[in-house]
């Protein structure tokens, strides 16, 4: 029989990583997140939680954290401190502030003493320093220096599409296992790797809405808009079709499955004036059908972003030498929602708003794998 964990959650922000830990008899019983329209979202999504909204530097909220926890006995402590000052997407600045809300977490640990701990992050996370006693010292080894006196540590880095998350996420797991415990290890990786094809190829073709041409120009490029739009809002609430500009959306249509636009033979991507792009090819780019998903970034909305344009089907030639390709979008939130594992049913409220929603999702771990590896904390 397995034993059921109480778990604290830290830099909870809208509780996607817990997504399926009540299946797997994990209570999350008390949550921390500093931004109050996060914490607001949390609570409606998982009301059963205790959350506690404020800083977790400030005495104050860290005191009410550790006192309720141990009212509740947590005895395992999830922490996902946001990731910017690290990541590759960001600046990584050395002295960038978030890079010290691991001393916390720290604190927190020492102070309440669970039995098992997992702090994620992006990869960068083990090559990052911090200003400690003096000096600046790789965070994973002031980690060991305050912390293995009590733990045995375990750092790893991981790509998700191992665990059947039908993305592409490399992170870094530290897993902390009380001395007097056994040891928490990741679990064993899936022979099968879960395609986009799987995941979204399902889903019947969507149009975007273009906002910067006229109704009669949108419905001569688009004359099926109205019935595609009714049946993706069928499937989910979420599957809205994107807003676009017509540049963009344009240049698109002629981009074949997991190609660049900026490669296109005639249709390259162009600014407002005619002038040509320069950019990355990782940008105006198609994702692939059999393989999972490009990393989700928080600016997952664009079609000019890292790799967020849907990878079509082809529809037809064209005289100009060129090939037509369904789709010239960015993927729905719904389609995102199932990129990061998240369950078909999960209890997003009615009246959540959809770009907020979609940034939250580009900075957070899938919970399919979280759900995998909270199942392998041992039972002794």
């Amino acid at each position: 029989m397995r034993i059921k964990h109480k778990i604290l959650s830290l830099f909870a922000n809208i509780g996607v990583a817990e997504a399926y830990l009540d299946e797997i008899g994990c209570d999350v019983v008390v949550a921390n997140e500093l931004i109050k329209r996060r914490a607001d979202l949390y609570s409606k999504i998982y009301p059963q939680t205790k959350m506690i909204c404020g800083d977790i530097n400030s005495s104050n909220i860290s005191d009410q954290v550790i006192a309720l926890s141990k009212q509740e006995n947590v005895d395992v402590i999830l922490a996902t401190p946001p990731c910017q000052g690290m990541s590759t997407a960001g600046e990584q600045k050395e002295d960038d502030v978030r890079n010290l809300l691991i001393l916390p977490v720290i604190s927190i640990i020492k102070r309440l003493c669970p039995k098992y701990v997992m702090i994620e992050n992006v990869r960068n996370f083990i090559n990052t320093k911090i200003h400690y006693n003096g000096k600046f010292v790789l965070i994973t080894d002031v980690i060991k220096t305050e912390l293995s006196s009590t733990y045995n540590i375990s750092v790893n880095v991981i790509n998700t599409e191992n665990y059947e998350v039908p993305q592409s996420r490399e992170r870094m797991i530290i897993l902390l296992s009380r001395l007097d415990c056994h040891e928490w290890l990741l679990p064993t990786p899936s022979t099968h790797i879960v395609t986009l094809e799987e995941t979204i190829g399902w889903i019947p073709q969507i149009d975007p809405y273009v906002k910067d041409i006229d109704e009669d120009s949108f419905k001569r490029l688009f004359p099926h808009f109205e019935e595609r739009k009714k049946k993706a809002l069928e499937i989910s609430k979420w599957n809205i079709p994107p807003t676009h500009i017509y540049r963009q959306v344009e240049v698109m249509q002629y981009t074949p499955t997991g190609k660049s636009a900026f490669d296109n033979a005639i249709h390259k991507p162009i600014k407002a004036d005619g002038s040509l792009v320069k950019g990355y090819k990782n940008t105006f780019t198609r994702q692939r059908w059999d393989t999972p998903a490009y990393t989700v970034t928080m600016d997952n909305r664009k079609i000019s972003s890292q790799g967020n344009v849907h990878p079509g089907r082809f529809l037809r030639h064209c005289n100009n030498g060129e090939d037509l390709y369904s789709d010239p979008r960015a993927l729905t939130l719904y389609e995102l929602m199932l990129i990061m594992s998240l369950p078909k049913d999960w209890p997003l409220p009615d009246n959540a708003e959809e770009a907020f929603v979609r940034r939250i999702i580009g900075e957070g771990i899938p919970p399919l794998f979280v759900k995998k590896l909270f199942k392998n904390i041992p039972n002794g």
